[in-house]
């Protein structure tokens, strides 16, 4: 009796009380989305840049060592071999090198603090990308549904109204007509809902590759929900922040400096280096004067120059090359900064005409509302016809539809206009979550 019990009551403790929200689902992301794993991995890779060029400016310690069987035949010229002697020689050195020149390995240090600083602003894109794309999927997710229920509100008024038609036929006060026009908008409908269930699976498995679970239902706008302007409500504000501040920016301007200590890092190529190297070490040999094996112990300390003079052009290619890199480069960070801008002007239109374009469609809903209960009203006193009634609920539908798609294409041109200028986070997720109603399941 206990295992039946636990069988009945297990169902209602597993579903959930609240429906699953945007901040939820962008939690769920963080741990769980293999683009955003591999971009963290990348910033770990990335932070080594500057630990290993680090290391060309620190001393070096390296331990060799060696052992040799030799067999020797001395004799005197034209005479016979006086002797044979078999021996082995071993020996072993320890080497210090410290660089006290090597401009080309300054460079490499400087080139390494903005790879690192490159790395972060990579990942702080890979991170702005997470919440665009979490957005988008889980607002897709969401105008799946509400189409579905739409379409299957459509289906169950032309449901209705079919039988009132053939009802209406058969006591002699509709046509043939009503009749056949209300199955073809049915079948219409039938077909339109088979297509939005398809689509409602299709945008959950989409949410789904993202946060690594399959969502459950999911929290819709609150019809009470006021979408906000712009701060500041000047377009060219926003273009001037994202040609400063856009991580695209950011990452091509860490390029472009990174190819220009390139062409000093080549052209160091020219210079000469000068090394402090230490030696300390054992060796065991024959020696030539007589047959006894010596032991030998040595230390040295000393500078060492090193002029480059000629190295087949190698190192003037490799600077021709460097330099026309920084030119790619520099031409890569005026692209970012005139894509930046386009795309602060076109999310910034895109939040201005949505938030126009919803409040129109709020407008339209409350009057297609209003004509298909004065529709209503006239099928029923014989003054419209079925075909009115059927057009003027469609439009409903549409209609709530379309503000629907509206509301959640304002709210992502809000978040893709904060992207644009690096500055969208988490508090921006966390603004457009309280625009949700969690309460509620759909």
């Amino acid at each position: 009796m206990k295992k039946l019990a636990w069988l009945i009551v297990s169902p209602f403790l597993a579903s959930p009380l609240f429906a699953t929200d945007l901040m939820q689902a962008y939690r769920e992301a963080q741990d769980n989305d293999p683009t955003f794993a591999a971009a963290r991995a990348t910033l770990d890779a990335g932070q080594e840049k500057m630990p290993q060029a680090r290391a060309g400016l620190l001393p070096s310690l390296t331990l060799s060592g060696n052992t040799v069987w030799n067999e020797n035949e001395i004799s005197q010229h034209g005479g016979p071999t006086i002797t044979k002697p078999h021996y082995n020689s071993n020996g072993y050195q320890l080497t210090l090198s410290q660089p006290l020149f090597r401009w080309q390995n300054w460079v490499s240090y400087g080139q390494s603090k903005l790879q690192v600083a490159q790395a972060e602003a990579n990942f702080v894109q890979a991170r702005q990308d997470l919440i665009l794309r979490v957005s988008q999927a889980y607002f897709d997710a969401i105008y799946a549904v509400e189409n579905l229920k739409a379409v299957r509100a459509n289906k169950t008024a032309i449901a209705q109204q079919l039988e009132s038609a053939k009802k209406n036929f058969e006591v002699g006060t509709a046509t043939i007509t009503d009749t056949h026009e209300a199955q073809a908008r049915y079948d219409l409908a039938a077909a339109q809902e088979i297509a939005a269930e398809s689509d409602v699976e299709i945008r959950q498995h989409a949410l789904q590759a993202i946060i690594g679970k399959m969502p459950g239902p999911l929290a819709t706008t609150r019809k009470d929900a006021v979408l906000t302007t712009p701060q500041p409500s000047d377009m060219n504000q926003w273009v001037a922040a994202a040609e400063k501040d856009s991580i695209a920016v950011q990452v091509q301007q860490a390029a472009a400096d990174i190819a220009a200590r390139e062409v000093d890092k080549q052209r160091a190529g020219h210079y000469p280096t000068v090394d402090l190297v230490a030696n300390q070490g054992h060796a065991k040999s024959f020696a030539a004067t007589s047959t006894a094996l010596i032991d030998t112990d040595y230390r040295n300390i000393g500078v060492q120059l090193n002029i480059p003079l000629f190295q087949g052009g190698l190192t003037v290619s490799r600077e021709r090359e460097a330099a026309a890199n920084r030119m790619a480069a520099q031409s890569g960070l005026d692209a970012a900064r005139r894509g930046a801008a386009l795309s602060a002007r076109q999310y910034y239109l895109g939040v201005s005409n949505g938030l126009a374009q919803v409040k129109a469609l709020k407008a339209a809903l409350v009057s297609s509302q209003s004509a298909l209960d004065s529709n209503k009203l006239g099928y029923e006193v014989g003054v419209r016809i079925n075909i009115d009634v059927l057009n003027a609920e469609n439009q409903v539908y549409v209609t709530r539809r379309d503000l629907a798609k509206a509301t959640l294409d304002t709210l992502m041109s809000q978040l893709r206009l904060k992207a644009s200028t690096g500055a969208l986070g988490e508090d921006d997720v966390a603004q457009i979550n309280a625009l949700l109603d969690s309460s509620t399941a759909q």
